[in-house]
């Protein structure tokens, strides 16, 4: 079995994924960017070549991180297809994605194969991965329920922790920039008989910007105080994994994954936070029959956070969540066939009194998988079982067909739900106990090829969100004086991406397109607006070139316009910006990167009132030495 079926058997073991695609216009990592033949295990839970994946996938990798030198991993989500971000203020602070216009709470993400996130606001603090201890992201768009549960309506973020590439592979770096950032990672990994093992640590330190624009205060507006000062960042990360071959048909991995941020900001009742999101699981794999596979995995994920005033405790906030796993993958002739039990336990410890403070959910799936000549068809059902809202079903159609080699036109049909947090179901004078989950439909067409100069995609999708859950002024009683969450709203959201890579007089040059009309339905005040925080119009270009021992590269975002808030009165401008990269190969084993990042100095916001880095640069030696 080569080393990539193992990794990606690996990862599908608690319904991970690893995935790349020709749709991908951020990550042409390989010298050929035509080659669909790698093993991947995206939108299925289990392992297929990338000419196989019927769903919309764009993966980014190790290669791709230290090539675009991003200053976080905000940044390096930025501009990929479907994906827009707002960050309340700069490094280390609150960031949500929302990806094809959905919610930031619709997003799925995962940490090797285990849900990461918080049960009490619903969403994971991504601002806290650091980009150091990232071997590899997937990001699949689309409605993935029926595979995953609740959350899964944008899609699913993954994100793989690193691992080691050859029998012994160290690594170091180091690094300084503007603002007082100072950043080093070192780790070791290799291969030892029929195991392997890998350890990275990391530790980023930056003194930050103002997250709050002056006049916040008066405007009763971000973070309401006036507060000109500089808010610092700090992050300290572990990775620990290991795994081990016991037989020629039974194979397991352990894995661990912490990180502590210290977060600074502006406010009145609080103005810092210690934050901690960790995974720890082990998976097996057993090879039962010569056409069945059987694998388990259990884990637990948690999400920590203390909030400080002037350096006293205000409130906590920890969830715990306990996930395992089992899932049986039966092949017969072109046909493969998979069913699997999810288990997961959210509990939560709080300052606050939270009336119910864990749940179960079950979840039982099927999905079955066949090639018919020059098409191809994914089908997968879900019955979901929660403690707090009774039984959901979920499930997705997808179909390809190859019309000529190197041509592929797609079809999906799919829905997914969300389950509503604990901050809504439960939160004291506020949480609404009868909250149904949010529920979602989508409609999705889309065209690909591969022809001999590069690769390109274009998807259009119409997905319609309903029993969204938004602050009821009108729920007013006695556990609610002051009104609270209710399923009053509803959202159609129409898309489009475009997607091309090719090479030019020898750079390598990704591009994409996102077009998004993200309105209100829910016949009230708002109907016809446009949903908070997302523009209509996104795009994003990334050029490379090797020069000997050099190479150059510049990527340019722009975004369109978007409203702050569900009445669209606080507009947000459109934005441009251009990053420039250089990095030198001093010797086979040393490099020596310079990012500029913000180069024109673009003043622009995310978030009404808060602050983005202006003009700023990263000096990064590495060491790695050559295989």
């Amino acid at each position: 079995m080569t080393a990539a079926l193992t990794g990606a058997l690996a990862a599908s073991f608690s319904g991970g994924a690893w995935a790349a695609t020709s749709d991908d216009a951020t990550a042409a990592t390989s010298d050929d960017a035509t080659d669909l033949t790698g093993v991947v295990v995206t939108a299925t839970r289990t392992a297929q070549t990338q000419d196989q994946t019927l769903a919309a996938v764009t993966v980014i990798d190790r290669a791709d991180i230290e090539r675009l030198q991003p200053a976080s991993l905000m940044d390096l989500l930025r501009g990929t297809p479907g994906m827009q971000l707002a960050n309340n203020g700069g490094p280390g602070k609150l960031t949500s994605m929302f990806l094809r216009g959905t919610a930031s709470d619709h997003v799925l993400v995962l940490v090797d194969g285990f849900k990461l996130g918080a049960a009490t606001n619903g969403a994971a603090a991504i601002q806290d991965i650091p980009l150091e201890q990232i071997e590899r992201i997937e990001i699949v768009r689309g409605p993935f329920s029926s595979l995953y549960g609740s959350e899964a309506i944008g899609g699913v973020v993954q994100i793989f922790t690193r691992q080691p590439q050859g029998d012994f592979n160290p690594n170091l770096m180091l690094g300084f920039g503007s603002d007082h950032h100072a950043a080093a990672s070192a780790g070791v990994g290799g291969k030892v008989g029929d195991g392997w093992y890998a350890l990275e640590a990391s530790h980023d330190n930056t003194h930050g910007i103002n997250a709050c624009r002056l006049g916040a205060a008066e405007a009763f507006a971000g973070c309401y105080v006036d507060q000109p000062d500089r808010d610092g960042y700090r992050n300290n990360a572990i990775t620990l994994r290991g795994g081990y071959r016991f037989t020629p048909t039974l194979d397991g991995d352990v894995q661990f994954f912490r990180a502590e941020g210290h977060n600074e900001y502006d406010g009145s009742v609080a103005n810092a936070a210690d934050d901690t999101s960790q995974v720890a699981g082990g998976k097996l794999r057993w090879q039962a029959l010569s056409n069945l596979d059987v694998s388990l995995g259990l884990g637990e994920t948690m999400d920590l956070a203390e909030d400080y005033l002037d350096g006293r405790p205000v409130d906590h906030f920890d969830t715990r969540r306990t996930l395992g796993t089992v899932q049986a993958d039966l092949s017969l002739g072109e046909g493969l066939y998979s069913a699997g039990f999810d288990w997961q336990r959210d509990k939560l410890a709080s300052s606050s009194d939270f009336a119910v403070d864990r749940r179960i959910d079950r979840g039982l799936f099927a999905q079955w998988q066949q090639r018919f000549g020059t098409q191809s068809l994914q089908a997968s059902v879900r019955r979901d079982e929660d403690g707090q809202f009774g039984g959901k079903n979920t499930g997705s159609l997808l179909w390809g067909w190859d019309i000529v080699r190197d041509l592929r036109v797609t079809a999906s049909y799919g829905s997914a739900f969300r389950a509503p947090s604990f901050n809504e179901l439960y939160y004291p004078y506020y949480g609404n106990a009868r909250l149904k989950p949010e529920r979602s439909r989508n409609l999705e067409f889309g065209v690909r090829g591969t022809p001999g100069w590069g690769w390109w995609s274009v998807n259009i999708y119409r997905n319609v969100v309903s029993d969204l859950i938004a602050y009821d002024t009108a729920l007013v009683d006695a556990e609610h004086p002051y009104g609270g969450p209710n399923n009053i709203d509803r959202a159609r959201i129409r898309g489009a991406e475009a997607t091309v890579g090719t090479r030019i007089a020898g750079w390598t040059v990704n591009a994409s397109a996102s077009w998004l009309d993200p309105r209100d339905r829910s016949h009230t005040g708002e109907d016809g607006n446009l949903l908070p925080r997302r523009a209509r119009q996104t795009a994003r270009l990334d050029l490379d070139r090797p020069f000997g021992a050099f190479s150059a590269g510049a990527s340019w975002f722009v975004s369109g316009y978007r409203y702050d808030d569900a009445a669209n009165l606080h507009r947000l401008g459109g934005y441009a910006l251009t990053d420039l990269r250089l990095a030198w190969m001093v010797d086979r084993d040393w490099k020596l990167q310079l990012a500029l990042n913000n180069v024109f100095d673009k003043r622009y916001e995310t978030a009404w009132y808060y602050n983005q880095p202006g003009r700023n640069f990263m000096l990064s030696l590495r060491w790695q030495p050559a295989r």
